[in-house]
């Protein structure tokens, strides 16, 4: 069974179809690079914790590589301030935020979900807007189409995300309407809920839409998408990279993503990855006001 999922984990995670022109290359930005800690200039390099597969952000391809565009903003970032941006993994969201709060990485390029209970504890460099949606078998057998349509229905979800606390409240929504509660399948990573929903061990995955479309895209039309255009329980969604609270990476990674905003550079990468609907008109930090926890 392991190795079917390892498998399928590859299959789903293909990057054949993302080929693009080159990217640009930033020069080096000797005065954000002064701005970093001295700790990270001693050593020349960060670490970016990340918690598994999130096509086409990110696709994990090794203990401490990866694919997918947030990897190629890892290099631009790394080109932009004059060091090496080095991967990490770990299971599960909490491992990611609690590693950076312990100051054992450094920082999570994600997107990780800016929401305002996050942000007591994390600063969020928010790079892209995110809708959440349900990926179903084709043909949607179970009839959902949106969250109204849960109710008794098996659900995947990322263990410790926020669609994870949105379907659990629509569960006691369920039950205290008299109808049957939803159950709730959490999983530490995204192949694996796919996987889940494509052997019919669930009846969808609830999340974030750009990695469901690169699913869909790459099940060969055993996949599609459901609950388009609909708010599915969240207001406005923010994602962006996570760095201690008040440290002094937000000043110097708002600044750099700023640079690669201007200069075309986040542009390019965004568009090789088909996430154009996703591009904010400028970068910000803990952009989330009042979005759904």
């Amino acid at each position: 069974m392991k190795k079917m999922i390892m498998a399928t984990m590859m299959a789903l995670c293909s990057v054949g179809a993302y080929g693009a022109d080159p990217l640009p290359v930033p020069k080096m930005d000797q005065a954000l690079h002064d701005q970093l800690p001295d700790g990270i200039k001693q050593s020349g390099r960060m670490i970016s914790v990340n918690n598994g597969s999130f096509p086409p952000y990110e696709i994990v391809t090794g203990p401490h590589s990866e694919d997918g565009a947030s990897a190629d903003l890892a290099v631009a970032l790394g080109q932009l301030l004059g060091i090496k941006i080095e991967d990490a993994s770990v299971s599960g969201l909490s491992g990611l935020l609690s590693g950076i709060q312990s100051g054992r990485y450094q920082l999570a390029i994600g997107p990780i979900g800016d929401y305002p209970d996050r942000q007591p504890k994390n600063d969020f460099i928010d790079f892209v807007k995110e809708y959440v949606v349900f990926a179903v078998p084709k043909g949607n057998p179970a009839g959902i189409n949106g969250l109204e349509d849960t109710c008794g229905k098996r659900i995947a979800v990322m263990a410790g995300g926020s669609a994870e606390q949105v379907i659990r409240r629509q569960s006691a929504a369920c039950t205290g309407a008299g109808k049957p509660a939803v159950t709730v399948q959490s999983f530490t990573d995204q192949p694996s809920s796919i996987l889940a929903v494509r052997s019919k061990r669930s009846d969808a995955f609830f999340s974030s839409q750009a990695p469901l479309v690169y699913f869909v895209q790459q099940s060969h039309g055993q996949l599609e998408l459901t609950g388009t255009g609909k708010a599915n329980g969240f207001g406005d969604i923010y994602q962006g990279t996570v760095v201690p609270k008040n440290s002094a990476l937000s000043k110097v990674m708002l600044a750099a993503y700023q640079k690669l905003f201007d200069d075309g550079t986040y542009a390019a990468i965004m568009k090789k990855w088909h996430l154009e609907g996703n591009q904010l008109p400028a970068p910000g930090v803990n952009l989330a006001k009042g979005a759904a926890k």
